[in-house]
């Protein structure tokens, strides 16, 4: 068909027709929402490079989860900030750690949110490397060890879900078998499977306190060149018993996401990393842009690319434009 029998701006003529035919739609249920947990108590403390984003202590996450809710928004994913800090991260596997600690907090104020927490070392690390190190390098096999332990606290302390940051080799099937063989084969495992070492994450580790002290993580995380690296991560994740795969970052990576929606058949998450999101809210605040619309558009373009699950800073504020749309 061609023009003038064949119209394309028949069906853009207004928003009725234009949601008649919408192929990429947005939900609320689709969101998680970072939390970063803090020790103390009555604490809310602005991270200065994300605006909007907040360190909390355990006893206001009760507030935020019911704003969550009421945004529609049904998931978090904690973070927390130990007290105190060594090279083994002991304190990312103590029973009364601060994320066990938020957890039992959440599970207790609001039961019908689902709460997840990152399995990891660097925030617990004196060094801020995600495992623990012989000289300089990170062990990846005593790693194992410690990363197991620690889901499996999460999990005694009632989370719903973990999620290994890591990219150890191997942490997935450890995590596996240590939540099967402690009666907890119904937590799910949603792997960051195909994790970048990206420039992006500079705001996060601020919040989180957890850059490295010395070097880098690129011997252990993704080269940012690498898309088909990204298939034998996410393949050997599946093998080991992941429920969910994880691309991080999202928007400088939607091909990625895209390949691994077309190659395997498990729910694929996006990381809408701290770095991304920054830029939004710094060019919003500045008029540069149209704060809300860009959300809105990076969101959906995330969704577009493949992703059934997006973990975002904006999952509230997306969240409360979609119950008003």
């Amino acid at each position: 068909m061609i023009f003038p029998e064949y119209r394309p701006r028949r069906m853009r003529r207004n928003e009725t027709l234009r949601a008649l035919i919408r192929e990429t739609r947005l939900s609320p249920d689709q969101l998680i929402l970072p939390l970063f947990v803090m020790p103390g108590k009555g604490r809310r403390e602005e991270v200065a490079s994300m605006p909007g984003v907040f360190r909390l202590s355990v006893d206001q996450l009760g507030k935020e989860a019911r704003e969550c809710l009421a945004a529609g928004v049904k998931s978090v994913i904690l973070f927390g900030l130990p007290e105190k800090k060594d090279a083994m991260g002991s304190g990312a596997h103590a029973r009364d750690g601060i994320v066990q600690r938020a957890i039992r907090e959440l599970k207790n104020r609001s039961p019908e949110i689902t709460v997840i927490t990152d399995v990891c070392l660097c925030e617990y690390t004196d060094h801020g490397h995600c495992g623990c190190l012989i000289g300089n390098s990170v062990d990846n096999d005593t790693t194992l060890e410690l990363l197991a332990r620690t889901a499996l606290s999460h999990a005694q302390a009632g989370a719903d879900m973990v999620a290994p940051s890591d990219m150890m080799d191997g942490r997935v099937a450890e995590i596996r078998a240590a939540l099967d063989e402690n009666d907890f084969s119904m937590i799910p495992i949603m792997s960051y499977a195909v994790k970048y070492a990206s420039a992006f994450y500079g705001p996060f580790r601020e919040a989180a306190d957890c850059a490295p002290k010395f070097g880098d993580r690129r011997s252990y995380q993704m080269d940012p060149a690498n898309s088909r690296e990204a298939l034998r991560e996410a393949t050997l994740d599946v093998e080991e018993g992941a429920d969910i795969l994880m691309v991080k970052p999202a928007v400088a990576y939607l091909d990625i996401i895209a390949r691994l929606h077309d190659e395997f058949d498990l729910p694929i998450a996006a990381y809408h990393v701290s770095g991304e999101y920054a830029m939004i809210k710094a060019a919003a605040q500045q008029g540069w842009i149209d704060g809300e619309r860009v959300m809105a558009e990076t969101l959906l373009a995330i969704t577009r690319a493949g992703a059934d699950i997006i973990l975002t800073y904006f999952a509230k504020e997306m969240g409360r434009l979609l119950l008003k749309s």
